[in-house]
């Protein structure tokens, strides 16, 4: 539906140069939820406004629909812009104009009649569950209600990709997981497709099948969300999901000295990530039943990404250092990621936890 294909944009300025994406190449499937996530100034943005050529590439190629937007004219850029709907993330509606006006804009020179534009408009109210909202104004509606109206005008063309630049980052909880709800449901009725530009790690999770991550203009890594936040390859990939998980807290702990991590001899505290989408199976009793190991949860962070649960534990494990040696082997072979945060086996008096424990890794 989407390609990219080697994509550059630089930006000249007074006496300087901004590479601000740097060869990316991207296909985006019919019908897919794709994010796109970076922190600001990574290129998120431009490549967004690079795909309906707001932006024009410095060099590469784009197709939308199998269409080379990237070869076109001006005037058919404009018509092929009309099957690209964009959202924005603050609004962009015309204080003015009625919420009927703002979503009737796109379809002024379009040919049809006024009774069409009317029914039209209605039926995108609906979609959008504002159908009580036809005369109110911008100013009457709260932030969701706002972006709802941005929706319904960037569908009014029927588009079939619909392009969200930081659409919920001005949004309090609440109305971001309404309007990301309604974007899913969009997806599902009208087989739309979606890209989602965020710097948001649980908007992704919540929306998207795939995910790229950004980082001074490059696609750095690539991949199905689960598989991405189960296994993450870059440092800036671990940094974003670690903005959603409590399990990074350990750190924080262990430097505080904690009592919660503070060891007896014998102990050491392992931190468990399910890289698998199925984790049926009971793993804590496990291997306290079958390696006589003692494993004490500090906390855990599951949840559903799709219908695959996500995540891990953070435990404090106790018995024989063998044992122990046995049960992390187990773990590995059922492909739990399983990291020694801190070692007390061997230590047989720990009167000061971060002098005395030591710190090891297993992967």
């Amino acid at each position: 539906m989407i390609v990219l294909e080697n994509v550059g944009k630089t930006f000249d300025g007074a006496g300087s140069r901004v590479e601000a994406l740097r060869d990316v190449s991207l296909k985006i499937g019919r019908g897919e939820v794709y994010g796109i996530i970076g922190y600001s100034g990574a290129g998120k943005s431009t490549l967004v406004r690079c795909i309906n050529l707001l932006e024009r590439p410095t060099t590469g190629r784009v197709f939308v629909g199998g269409a080379e937007l990237t070869a076109m004219s001006e005037r058919e850029l404009r018509n092929a812009r009309k099957k690209i709907g964009m959202i924005f993330q603050l609004f962009n509606l015309f204080a003015s104009r009625t919420v009927a006006q703002n979503i009737a804009y796109p379809l002024k020179y379009g040919g049809q009649s006024k009774s069409e534009i009317r029914d039209r408009v209605r039926d995108l109210l609906r979609l959008v569950g504002l159908e009580d909202k036809e005369n109110a104004y911008p100013s009457q509606l709260s932030g969701g209600q706002k972006q709802r109206v941005a929706i319904a005008r960037a569908l009014a063309n029927d588009p079939g990709v619909l392009l969200c630049d930081e659409a919920t980052s001005s949004l309090d909880p609440q109305s971001t997981l309404s309007i990301l709800k309604l974007l899913k449901k969009l997806n599902a009725e009208l087989g739309i497709t979606i890209v989602v530009i965020t710097h948001e790690m649980q908007v992704v999770k919540e929306i998207c099948d795939r995910v790229a991550v950004m980082e001074h203009g490059l696609v750095v890594e690539e991949g199905d969300v689960f598989s991405v936040f189960a296994d993450p390859r870059q440092k800036i990939t671990r940094d974003f999901i670690d903005t959603t998980s409590n399990l990074s807290k350990i750190y924080a702990l262990i430097d505080e000295g904690s009592p919660v991590v503070n060891l007896k001899p014998g102990q050491c505290i392992l931190k468990l990530r399910y890289l698998e989408r199925n984790v049926s199976e009971p793993l804590v009793s496990t291997i306290s039943r079958q390696f006589n190991i003692d494993a004490n949860i500090i906390f855990g962070n599951i949840e559903l990404i799709g219908d695959a649960p996500l995540g891990g534990l953070v435990v404090i494990a106790s018995g024989a250092s063998d044992d122990i040696d046995d049960a992390i082997a187990w773990l590995q072979g059922k492909n739990v990621g399983v990291e020694v945060i801190l070692d007390a086996r061997g230590v047989s008096e720990l009167p000061d936890t971060k002098c005395n424990v030591k710190v090891a890794c297993v992967s």
